[in-house]
């Protein structure tokens, strides 16, 4: 029999490792994939999907049992934040985008959706204020989401030191990852987050952020939300899920649910962000 040299010997171990670093990868995913969506369709947990998960990978099966009970939370939808959130930059206000008219305008919905975020930045003067939302003008690729709904806050008065413009994302998951990213960089005092949306995208927000802050290992809450009472709309508890499974890492898997489940009315053109 042949002897390996010591040399040779951790070599190969480093390539078993190797190959099966992968492939350990691609079934906590599968795992990750089917207990979200044994939720949506069923609205039963995959407890055993997630034992498993939890097996190959005891921290990311501690986070994501973390994310199906934080799923599994009833949201109180509000029609205003509540008295009790810190005065100071500590909080901040994320207000979700909506897709623009094609010249490049707001939607009446978008412009609703302001007008309950004005109010918020009024009885919390200190605030931090993101605004969330990348280009969805099919005739005009300069306009933004938050670039509009930042001008529209300035013209109500609104200081621009305030503001945070984040206008690469197209889905709520975007949302959530490049506000984090954002705060992370440039606000790091801040530990609460109000969600401004509309009434149906509440919950969907509340559920991504929390989730992303999960899997950031982050100390920020989501706290409390505001909301327009939109006279129409619906996200599904698939569409969720495609949206959880957009935050793991699976764009591709996350886009293929979209398309097939986006329920809101006046779809927007749903495109990857570079």
């Amino acid at each position: 029999m042949m002897k390996l040299g010591r040399t040779t010997l951790v070599l190969l171990l480093c390539l078993a490792v190797a190959l099966a670093v992968p492939a350990a990868a691609e079934e906590a995913q599968s795992r990750i994939e089917r207990a979200v969506v044994t939720y949506a369709a069923e609205g039963t947990r995959d407890r055993q999907a997630l034992a498993g998960l939890a097996a190959l990978d005891p921290a990311l099966g501690e986070k994501w049992t973390r994310i199906m009970d934080l799923w599994e939370t009833p949201v109180v939808v509000r029609d205003a934040l509540p008295d009790d959130l810190p005065e100071d930059d500590s909080l901040c206000l994320v207000a979700l985008g909506f897709q623009l008219n094609p010249d490049g305008t707001m939607r009446e919905e978008l412009v609703e959706r302001l007008r309950v975020l004005l109010a918020a930045s009024r009885k919390y003067p200190r605030a931090v204020i993101v605004c969330t939302g990348g280009g969805t003008a099919a005739n005009d690729p300069t306009a933004t989401e938050a670039g509009r709904m930042a001008e529209w806050l300035e013209l109500q008065g609104v200081d621009p030191a305030r503001l945070i413009v984040e206008n690469r994302s197209l889905t709520t998951a975007q949302n959530a990852i490049y506000t984090f990213d954002l705060l992370a960089a440039q606000h790091p005092q801040v530990k609460q987050i109000a969600i401004i949306s509309s009434d149906y995208h509440i919950a969907t927000g509340v559920l991504l952020f929390g989730a992303e802050a999960i899997l950031r290992e982050s100390d920020v809450e989501i706290v409390s939300n505001a909301a327009w009472h939109a006279p129409g709309g619906s996200l599904s508890a698939m569409f969720q899920a495609g949206a959880l499974i957009e935050l793991s890492g699976d764009v591709e898997t996350a886009f293929e649910i979209y398309y097939e489940t986006y329920d809101i009315h006046e779809l927007p053109p749903l495109h990857e962000a570079p």
